[in-house]
Order: structure tokens, then C-alpha cells, then sequence
């Protein structure tokens, strides 16, 4: 399997991170003799299928650029879907949002900085994660509005405490048996666990769609990705479990990739 369907490009990533300028500026000067210290170690970290995110310690998500760190699972282009749905949602309104699986802290970060008038709690299993998302809540001034807090889904929550008008979630939804099929820029060196979901990819999501209902207020919105092909079990199961409104978001591909659902109006949250 090649290391990449974009090797120039990838070059010229590197070959700029090297040199310590914009990519933009490389073009302009490739033509031009200089010294590219640390370029061949760079190249051979990516010929060893590392994603470029990890080399270069950075990425960017909805306009932001954010730390990474091997093993957090790099942000998605199809992740910003699930921002857009959020925002969509709470508009510039006071809102309690809750994401779970926070990873990076993408998710939360763009909430908060794009909706100012939001409050954010975002948990995650890892410590390892939730330091990095905390790191790129500072890094974009909005640490004063996420809290971070530890634990596996909702377990870091108590529901006399909780109302939220968003819950949202990239959660893993990949099927155990696919995992030797992955591309090895994702296999060697991203965390399984924010992948794999049981034989079907449901194991987390059926999880979340039980929880979610005990921790929305009424007419709330529960927002998450699914893999292809999920979203007619997917919407059965939120039909099955009461909620209204079900539609979905497709991604650039055309998949059904963000699932919306709303809180039933007698919903009571903390119950």
C-alpha cells in the first residue's frame, strides 16, 4: 500500500516545516539552493506511514490551528460537519453543550470560539487527551469556557447536575474486523480505542444514545458521527429510544456522516 495518493504535496509540507516558513513561500523560492535541516528524518517518519499531523505537531480544524500528538486521533475534514450541525443549533444563544470523546478538544475549541455565548464540558477516558484538549483551549482563549472532565462517556457526570441543550460526539464506529484493512497511516500509529466500536461499530454509539436521554434538556439536540452505512440501524435505535426530529448531515463524499436527533419534549433530564 503506498505511504500517500499525495506525495509532492507531502514533500513540500515537510519540506517547508523544515525550513521554518509557509508553505506558500517554499513555491515561490523552489528554484533557490538552501539547507533543509532534519528534512530526510522528516521524510522518513512519513515513509513510515506516520500521519503528517503527528510530524508536524500541529493541525487545522475549522480554520484553528490545533496541537496533536501521537496517539490522539488527528482531527477529520468530517468532523467539521458535526461542528457546523452544533452551531447551527445553538446559534448565538446561551448554551450548555456537552462532548464526549474529546480528544484533540477540536470539537469543543470550535464550539466555543465560533459560539461565544456557549459553556462546554467535554470528558474524555484518556488523561492524555484531555490534557491536549485543555493545552488547545488556552492556545485559542476559551479555557475559561470548557471544562474538562475524565471518564468513559458519561460516567464523569453526575445527572442531578446535568441539563445540557447539546450533546455531540465523534465516537469510535469502526468495526472490529475492519482494523487489519485500515490504511497503516492510521493503524500503526492512531489509538484503536478511538476507532473500534464491537463486530458491528455500534458497541459505543448504542451507549450514547441510552445515556444521552437522562442528560438533554427537552427539545435538546444529541449530534454524533456514524460510519457508512449506520445511519438506517442508527435511526432505528433513536426512533426506538423516543427521540424526535431525526435526520442527518452528509459529508463532502455524500455519506450519511452526522446523525441529529432531538430530546421528546417531556424529557427529564437528570432522571
Amino acid at each position: 500500500m503506498p505511504v500517500t495518493d499525495t506525495p509532492r504535496l507531502d514533500a513540500e509540507i515537510l519540506l517547508a516545516h523544515s525550513l521554518g516558513m509557509p508553505r506558500a513561500r517554499l513555491l515561490a523560492h523552489l528554484r533557490e539552493k538552501t539547507e533543509a535541516p532534519g528534512f530526510d528524518e522528516l521524510l522518513e517518519r512519513r515513509l513510515a506511514h506516520e500521519p503528517i499531523a503527528y510530524i508536524l505537531g500541529e493541525w487545522e480544524f475549522f480554520s484553528l490551528t490545533l496541537a496533536v500528538r501521537a496517539p490522539i486521533l488527528v482531527p477529520r475534514p468530517e468532523t467539521e460537519h458535526l461542528v457546523e450541525a452544533v452551531l447551527a443549533f445553538v446559534q448565538d444563544e446561551p448554551a450548555r453543550v456537552l462532548e464526549l470523546g474529546t480528544g484533540t478538544g477540536c470539537v469543543a475549541v470550535a464550539v466555543a470560539h465560533n459560539a461565544p455565548r456557549t459553556q462546554v464540558v467535554a470528558t474524555d477516558i484518556q488523561p492524555q487527551a484531555l490534557a491536549l484538549a485543555g493545552e488547545n483551549a488556552r492556545r485559542h482563549g476559551v479555557s475559561d469556557r470548557i471544562e474538562l472532565r475524565h471518564g468513559d462517556l458519561f460516567e464523569a457526570l453526575s445527572r442531578a447536575a446535568a441539563s445540557f441543550d447539546v450533546i455531540c460526539s465523534n465516537p469510535p464506529y469502526v468495526e472490529e474486523s475492519a482494523w487489519p484493512d485500515l490504511p497503516p497511516v492510521i493503524r500503526l500509529h492512531e489509538d484503536p480505542g478511538a476507532l473500534l466500536a464491537g463486530p458491528e461499530g455500534l458497541d459505543v454509539i448504542e451507549r450514547l444514545v441510552d445515556e444521552a436521554r437522562h442528560f438533554l434538556r427537552p427539545g435538546g439536540l444529541l449530534a454524533f458521527e456514524i460510519g457508512m452505512g449506520h445511519y438506517g440501524r442508527v435511526s432505528a435505535l433513536l426512533a426506538r429510544k423516543g427521540y424526535d426530529d431525526i435526520g442527518f448531515r452528509r459529508d463532502l463524499a455524500g455519506i450519511e456522516r452526522v446523525v441529529l436527533a432531538r430530546a421528546p419534549a417531556g424529557n427529564e433530564s437528570g432522571g
